[in-house]
């Protein structure tokens, strides 16, 4: 008897903010991986999900949304961009239907040249009609002309189990990455930050979201229950202020409906503790970007 192939890939999805990528991702992996909002930057790392077949294991990558980078923090998120396209397999490029020019003359010709597996996306297609899609085909066309285009609906489901499928014809031969029952390459502590930080960026307006990081600092967990400590950091004295809120009213809300996406996340009650500290330009300050986990 022949032994059964199995293959093995990293399927890398960039793109710009704002296009459906973190809700593609979580369409594919059929469970929430990326947080998911309305406002742009929302993705900070780089983040691996895991699907796994019988004789298949696709490693999503998902990134930071495509940016010119106004300070050091943005700086160290494009790098996840251009580790992404070193170890790609496959390489996806997501925009919306309608979507602006794309002005990165650079990121194209880099795509361009890689000698891997491409496709573009054009996402969102049920809020858009036929000329609107086709006129959006035909510029990515001229964009990346040897590179296949799909249409798609991440929200509603449109293409996804077909995309599915493109991704483990297109991976190679290979052993499993990682263990058969791992869901994601991050750990228990970062899915709490970013629990934290989605809600932040539901809950504040203008600078704050933009303005904080957030580190688990304790994450001890029993048959019964998980008690975590986390800390946001935000910039300044005034931001502190607006994220606790009239008597702590904001914070609280914040630290409640986190705590509520953790359970079900973990599937196990949580005790979740969150404190405010000012760490000023923490944005542009190479030390505190570096204990936040990002390369630079």
């Amino acid at each position: 008897m022949s032994k059964k192939i199995h293959k093995s890939g990293f399927v890398s999805i960039i793109g710009r903010p704002n296009v459906g990528k973190s809700t593609l991702i979580n369409a594919l992996m059929e469970d929430k991986l990326s947080i998911i909002t309305s406002k742009a930057q929302t993705t900070r790392h780089r983040i691996k999900g895991i699907i796994n077949g019988d004789d298949y294991q696709i490693v999503i990558s998902d990134t930071p949304g495509i940016l010119a980078p106004n300070y050091q923090l943005q700086e160290a998120m494009m790098k996840f961009i251009n580790e992404t396209l070193i170890d790609s397999d496959v390489l996806v490029f997501i925009d919306e239907v309608g979507g602006k020019d794309f002005k990165n003359d650079s990121l194209i010709k880099k795509i361009n040249k890689l000698q891997v597996p491409k496709f573009v996306l054009l996402n969102k297609i049920d809020l858009f009609n036929q000329e609107k899609l086709e006129s959006s085909i035909k510029y990515w066309e001229n964009i990346f002309p040897e590179i296949k285009i799909y249409p798609i609906s991440a929200k509603e489901g449109f293409f996804i189990n077909e995309l599915k499928e493109i991704f483990i014809k297109n991976i190679p031969e290979s052993p499993p990455f990682f263990p058969k029952d791992q869901f994601t390459d991050k750990s228990e502590r970062f899915f709490v930050n970013e629990s934290l930080r989605e809600q932040i960026l539901l809950n504040y307006n203008k600078e704050i979201p933009y303005s904080v990081e957030v580190v688990t600092e304790e994450f001890k967990e029993t048959n019964k229950i998980i008690k975590i400590r986390a800390i946001i950091f935000t910039e300044r004295d005034s931001q502190k202020n607006i994220l606790i809120g009239h008597k702590g009213s904001a914070l609280k809300k914040v630290a409640t409906n986190a705590r509520k996406d953790l359970e079900k996340f973990f599937n196990k009650k949580i005790f979740l503790e969150v404190f405010i500290k000012v760490k000023k330009n923490w944005r542009n300050d190479k030390l505190s970007l570096k204990r936040f986990g990002y390369n630079l």
